[in-house]
């Protein structure tokens, strides 16, 4: 990623029942984004009233794709270190909120990959970690609202994101070619000598997975939560 990536967008705005968080005007970006900050480890930790679920860490149980002669499959992933994410800017609009993160993550599980890592032959499964500093993550977030019992609410009715690398990506794979040691250096070595064009053949799944994830929870809080409670119109 990901690792994606992660991020919260769960953290979009305001208050929440149960987490004291300030309600902001939607053109007040200073507040929008202290606000946001604030809210970071709190959702992180999740809210079991309102069916949230901790999102650090974060268990992915399958990413599985096949993209740039690349077979991947990852599985019983925890994604660590989300909690600690900085909200670098916040923007509300009347149908739209931007929001971008900078987060430094571990990722950790079982993996399969057979293919080519950019020019590099591959092939192995065992245990991975690959750990992030420094990705930024832009999430869109397309809104529109909907009454209920006397409230209004809001409704996510689609998403997308970018994710970039600004420090750096450590890629370990145990059991590469069947343990075989002297492939394995070779295959580490290219690797995280190039991690940032590797991180754009390998991530892009688990990030939309992360992100996805991550966005379902965010409805969950806009299910429970009025915009009148969420935001100062």
């Amino acid at each position: 990623m990901k690792c994606v990536v992660a991020c919260f967008v769960i953290c979009v705005l305001g208050v929440a029942q149960g987490v004291n968080i300030t309600a902001c005007k939607q053109d007040d970006a200073a507040c929008l984004k202290a606000s946001a900050q604030a809210a970071v480890p709190l959702l992180a930790a999740g809210i079991p009233d309102m069916g949230i679920a901790s999102m650090d860490p974060m268990y992915i149980d399958q990413v599985k794709s096949l993209q740039a002669g690349l077979a991947m499959d990852f599985r019983n992933t925890n994604v660590k270190g989300l909690k600690n994410c900085k909200v670098l800017n916040l923007k509300r609009f009347p149908h739209r909120t931007d929001l971008d993160l900078k987060c430094s993550v571990t990722m950790e599980g079982d993996y399969t990959l057979g293919g080519k890592l950019l020019i590099m032959p591959i092939e192995g499964t065992g245990k991975y970690r690959i750990k992030i500093r420094g990705v930024v993550v832009k999430i869109q977030l397309d809104i529109d609202e909907k009454p209920r019992d006397g409230a209004t609410y809001w409704m996510v009715k689609n998403w997308n994101y970018s994710a970039t690398v600004e420090k750096d990506v450590h890629y370990k794979f145990r059991n590469l070619f069947n343990g075989n040691k002297q492939l394995s250096d070779a295959i580490h070595e290219f690797a995280n000598q190039n991690w940032r064009d590797i991180f754009q053949d390998v991530a892009p799944p688990i990030v939309k997975v992360v992100v996805g994830r991550i966005v379902t929870e965010t409805t969950k809080l806009f299910n429970h939560v009025p915009i009148e409670e969420l935001v100062i119109r």
